[in-house]
């Protein structure tokens, strides 16, 4: 937006200029197109720091995509562990299911072991009443009251079938008892290695999602630096784009502008009887001291040509005088250009005389002029009067010497 206003500013009376007859109301200013030149250059620069800051901004954002490729990578590795882990803890809950089917089967065997247990307890209270409460009959007693032998033997076999019996309740018990406490024990062990197996499979997988947890949190933040660095980019590809646009209309003004003061420069060539490039004086800048134009006013330097102004180069050399001292033509010439306070951009009442096809002198900030465009002027003969006009602060004469409009130093011809 700066550099559209500069440019603006700039075009808006070179463009007047353009539009006025050469010879008769004066050529393009070529201080403007200096000023054009010094945008231009000052667009370019701007337009190669955006090229820098895109170069930074594409290198940042690979370097992010090769570290969020990195990570993508790891966070595979650590998704196939997880799965790994998961077929793992499938298992482990088959097992877990089954060590449950077990667990449920040897409760409920337990609890027929423990109610035959009772019954065999039962059994055996009852029998060792029936012992107690009866007299246990000996040997002599069998043998004395059987009635015959027959008898005696059949007293016999229910001696021991009686006997038989208790051995066998005493067995069951001991036998419902044993089962009993072994399947216990075997149920405290299924339930230790349930909560085991539970334990182990479940601490291992937490440690794998918060491990991928973290890596994907990376990632995000990653992704989010990535986004905003290519906001960024395309922002200054925007704003390159568009110095870009108007770095291309300042060109073709300037090339315009140039074109108009090679054709003013011809012009004068010919009414001088010569042809482009000739003339009294050359073109290239001589050695200062001694050259062919005299100081238009005496006085002391002011400001030379080059130093660093606000915002440009200064582009002459400021001699101080009083106002209304009379300038004189620095050469031989005709009069090229004329303009006012309020055309000139600063410059106040401003001529330039015409010397050859390519060089001029440009007198700045009068207070008056004292010739008139297409004169033919002698060098030493009085054109206008130092001023203070324009953007000046102080009398003073600026004084510019230009070659194809380009300023130049001007103690090269002095």
């Amino acid at each position: 937006m700066r550099l559209r206003l500069l440019l603006t500013g700039a075009l808006l009376p070179l463009a007047l200029w353009l539009f006025t007859p050469v010879l008769s109301q004066g050529a393009p200013s070529t201080d403007k197109a200096a000023k054009l030149q010094r945008d231009i250059d000052v667009a370019r620069q701007k337009i190669q720091r955006r090229k820098g800051t895109e170069k930074v901004l594409t290198g940042d954002i690979a370097g992010y995509n090769r570290r969020i490729d990195r990570l993508q990578g790891k966070i595979g590795t650590l998704q196939g562990r997880e799965r790994t882990v998961q077929n793992d803890l499938d298992a482990k809950r088959r097992e877990l299911s089954r060590l449950q089917d077990e667990l449920r089967a040897e409760r409920a065997r337990l609890t027929r072991l423990r109610a035959r247990l009772a019954v065999a307890k039962d059994a055996l209270a009852r029998r060792l009443v029936e012992l107690y409460q009866a007299d246990a009959p000996d040997l002599v007693s069998v043998v004395l009251n059987a009635d015959g032998f027959a008898d005696l033997l059949e007293r016999g076999e229910y001696l021991s079938r009686v006997g038989e019996q208790d051995q066998r309740v005493l067995k069951l018990v001991r036998t419902a008892k044993a089962e009993a406490t072994a399947t216990e024990e075997k149920l405290d062990g299924l339930e230790a290695r349930q909560k085991e197996v539970t334990v182990a499979v479940q601490k291992r997988r937490d440690e794998i999602s918060q491990i991928k947890q973290g890596l994907i949190d990376v990632r995000v933040g990653y992704d989010n630096t990535r986004a905003g660095k290519a906001r960024a980019l395309g922002n200054v590809r925007e704003q390159r784009g568009d110095l870009e646009n108007e770095l291309e209309v300042a060109e073709s003004a300037q090339a315009k502008i140039r074109a108009e003061l090679a054709a003013a420069a011809r012009r004068n060539a010919q009414s001088f009887g010569a042809s482009p490039g000739g003339g009294s004086l050359p073109a290239q800048p001589i050695q200062g001291g001694g050259g062919p134009w005299i100081f238009p006013v005496s006085g002391p330097i002011t400001g030379v040509f080059g130093e660093q102004r606000p915002g440009h180069l200064h582009a002459g050399v400021d001699i101080a005088a009083p106002e209304g001292t009379p300038l004189r033509a620095a050469a031989n010439g005709r009069v090229a250009l004329m303009q006012p306070t309020g055309a000139s951009g600063g410059y106040g009442n401003y001529t330039c005389i015409q010397h050859t096809a390519t060089l001029a002198s440009c007198y700045a900030h009068q207070v008056r002029f004292g010739t008139s465009v297409g004169a033919n002027v002698k060098q030493g003969q009085v054109i206008g009067y130092v001023g203070n006009t324009g953007n000046s602060f102080g009398a003073h004469l600026h004084f510019e010497a230009r070659v194809n409009g380009v300023p130049v130093q001007p103690m090269n011809y002095l």
